[in-house]
């Protein structure tokens, strides 16, 4: 199993679209992807459930909110109890083998950071919070440890827009991140700031790891950058604009963030109705789509990188 983080600071990039498709493409192809929304806006969620299923089916009982919501993440509600499987993308799957399943998020998720932060307190030696610090950051990677997720090929976690620990216990779960920006000047703004914080955590939470020789609980981390995928993507006589040229070639010579080959043209008559059918774009369109390549060529390039096939052989 390979579990991706896809994160950006800058919201508005089309992170939660290239989640969706990424997944569904990949699921096409044979694997058994999972999906986490941990995005409060839980945009995710709604690309598969209408409004109305979410309030009827999971709202109250099946998201990611309950997880982490009481006295330790996990501890009341088991991760695996939380999966679903979406109807109407699995439908749409038949016959390839794949199969896409998802843990919803919830609105009220914007409010578990603060709850996680106040968990932090409450210990009064320096060995009690060390080991409370991995305790919450690690919960994720635990139970994503669990062998009812073994069958999976790979998880793709959507982040929130921010830093908090919710999102930080997604990098520490994850083997990589998967970075979608546009090729604007805001978009790409924060990028070296992203992998500064992100090596600062992986610097501290190992640094706790081996504290005193180490813990039996938690292992080292050292999740890779996968790279930049530039989405929204504007195009003009076949290639992007002269302007957006020059904010993938600032960022592919000056970031530290490796920059994918593939890139996503922006396109509404693809995206714009993101949720209303309950299957993702790509599984939509005409094979022989544009935009259906391209998301064709950056599952190959994802898929490549993680060393993942149809079937999860590696």
């Amino acid at each position: 199993m390979r579990v991706v983080a896809v994160m950006n600071y800058k919201g508005g990039v089309g992170k939660t679209t290239l989640t969706a498709n990424l997944g569904a493409v990949a699921a096409g192809r044979g694997l058994r992807v999972l999906l986490l929304d941990l995005d409060p806006q839980t945009n995710l969620t709604f690309s598969f459930f209408s409004i109305d299923d979410w309030h009827e089916r999971l709202a109250d009982n099946r998201t990611i909110k309950q997880w982490y919501g009481g006295e330790m993440p996990g501890r009341d509600v088991p991760l695996r109890d939380l999966v679903v499987s979406p109807e109407r993308v699995n439908k749409a799957l038949a016959g390839t083998g794949g199969q896409l399943d998802l843990i919803a998020s919830h609105l009220g998720l914007i409010d578990i950071d603060l709850e996680l932060a106040a968990l932090l307190g409450g210990t009064t030696t320096l060995d009690g919070s060390k080991r409370r610090f991995l305790d919450l950051h690690g919960c994720l990677r635990q139970a994503l440890a669990d062998d009812h997720f073994a069958g999976y090929d790979l998880v793709l976690i959507d982040c929130a827009p921010n830093f908090g620990l919710v999102t930080k216990t997604a990098i520490v779960a994850s083997e990589q991140i998967l970075v979608p920006a546009k090729a604007d000047y805001l978009s790409t703004l924060g990028l070296d700031y992203l992998v500064g914080n992100c090596a600062g955590l992986v610097q501290q939470f190992n640094d706790f790891v081996n504290h005193k020789g180490g813990t039996r609980e938690h292992r080292p981390i050292d999740p890779g950058m996968l790279g930049v995928v530039f989405t929204m993507v504007q195009i003009y006589s076949q290639h992007p604009t002269a302007a957006q040229r020059a904010y993938v070639e600032e960022v592919r010579l000056n970031s530290k963030v490796p920059v994918l080959s593939s890139t996503i043209r922006n396109s509404s008559n693809h995206f714009g109705d993101a949720g209303e059918t309950g299957v993702p774009a790509m599984l939509r369109a005409s094979s022989r789509d544009l935009v259906v390549r391209e998301f064709d060529q950056l599952v190959d390039e994802v898929l490549t990188a993680l060393e993942l096939t149809p079937g999860g052989r590696r």
